[in-house]
């Protein structure tokens, strides 16, 4: 395993850096969970199918998915900094765009066929530019952070996605008052703040720490020191996508609900989730001596555990046990994939392997929406169950193959 020390950068992240990249993730992770929490009834209401629904979802992160390698490689080369900025600003105009295109569905200009293809190439266009925040993010940790500091610092970049998740439903359902787009211009304006922010308070990285970083040669998915951490990723991410996004379906048809009430029940459920992400990354990934292997298998069964149960929940309090289960896996699992994948590669490949990993959750939200959405067509639970499969598969990989 290749040393991860960044020559010319401190041991560990300064309260600054900490801070602005924390809210920079938050903007982004607050702008999500509200598309999230409102995709569901909010294509209802302009009477989309579930599988143009979810392939809204899926198709943009595929192209997330394919774009965030070359924002970290890129990243490697011009500096962290103005890739977070790009991506930010690229996030609130994308916004913009998209929330606009939903108005003119539903005032009428645009129906049917159009209506749709606009609604995914305005979607596909944000996601393209997006995609840089995460790896450059993600890259920048790394380079100011020491070996052993490496998990606990991708767990506290992890509770900035988690707090955001937990605030971006409680918003979505207050402004989901003032109309299921309010909250998607909401998330607009954020993101524009966010990147104001980071042009004024991160610090670049210094000109003569790129200038030393050598040329290698272009990581791949298939690279033998990255390939279970990005295998179990995407599995990961193929599973809780599935039922994430399917979960707006299965609250209004099982409880009867109107568009806002899906709304806010959903956002509800979400936030369940990411507390209990926020919880594990604040306490047990900041003190635990465990290896990342070790975590991403605990996790994996966190997240089978919590498929099970949210197959058959009747009631929200049942759901609600499965979706902190969910909550739990994805706190072990993503830190320790970050630091596993970042620890294995060598300072000058950080950023390439940041936009890797970055790149796996939208791989797996190209393919479990889909595949999820298309289930439920013939039976609610089965969803969920198929998530389940997928974590079942991943965790007997992970345990007969091992990782790290």
């Amino acid at each position: 395993m290749s040393s991860s020390e960044t020559s010319g950068g401190p041991a560990n992240l300064s309260r600054r850096q900490l801070t602005v990249l924390i809210l920079s993730l938050m903007a982004t992770g607050i702008g999500q969970s509200l598309v999230f929490a409102i995709l569901a009834p909010l294509g209802r209401e302009v009477e989309l199918s579930e599988p143009q629904i979810t392939s809204i979802i899926a198709v943009s992160a595929l192209i997330f998915g394919l774009a965030s390698p070359y924002w970290g490689r890129y990243s490697d080369k011009v500096g962290r900094k103005p890739v977070i900025i790009t991506g930010l600003l690229g996030y609130a105009v994308g916004t913009l765009f998209f929330t606009s295109s939903f108005y003119a569905g539903m005032a009428g200009f645009l129906s049917g066929t159009a209506f749709y293809l606009t609604i995914m190439a305005t979607r596909v266009c944000q996601a393209l530019v997006m995609s840089a925040t995460g790896p450059a993010t993600a890259a920048y940790a790394a380079d100011n952070s020491s070996r052993e500091m490496r998990t606990k610092t991708m767990a506290r970049l992890g509770t900035a996605n988690s707090m955001g998740t937990i605030i971006g439903p409680a918003v979505s359902g207050a402004l989901a008052t003032l109309g299921l787009l309010a909250p998607l211009y909401f998330a607009a304006a954020l993101a524009l703040l966010a990147a104001l922010f980071v042009w004024r308070q991160l610090p670049s990285t210094p000109v003569e720490n790129l200038r030393e970083r050598k040329t290698l040669a272009r990581l791949r998915f298939r690279d033998p020191r990255l390939f279970m951490y990005l295998f179990t990723a995407v599995g990961l991410f193929i599973g809780f996508s599935g039922i994430q996004q399917t979960l707006g379906f299965q609250l209004q048809d099982k409880m009867s609900l109107t568009g806002i009430e899906t709304a806010q029940l959903t956002g509800a459920a979400l936030m369940v989730s990411a507390t209990f992400t926020l919880l594990i990354q604040l306490t047990v990934m900041q003190r635990t001596l465990l290896p990342p292997a070790q975590l991403i298998r605990i996790g994996m069964l966190a997240l089978l555990v919590g498929a099970c149960v949210i197959s058959f929940f009747e009631t929200f309090t049942v759901l609600a046990v499965g979706m902190a289960f969910l909550g739990t896996g994805m706190a072990l699992c993503m830190p320790a994939i970050s630091a596993g994948a970042s620890l294995a590669v060598n300072p000058e490949e950080q950023g390439a392997a940041a936009g890797l990993v970055s790149s796996c959750p939208a791989i797996g939200f190209s393919v479990g929406p889909v595949a999820a959405g298309y289930l439920y067509q013939f039976d609610g639970s089965w969803a969920s169950l198929f998530s389940a499969c997928v974590f079942f598969i991943v965790l007997l990989t992970v345990v007969w193959k091992g990782v790290g």
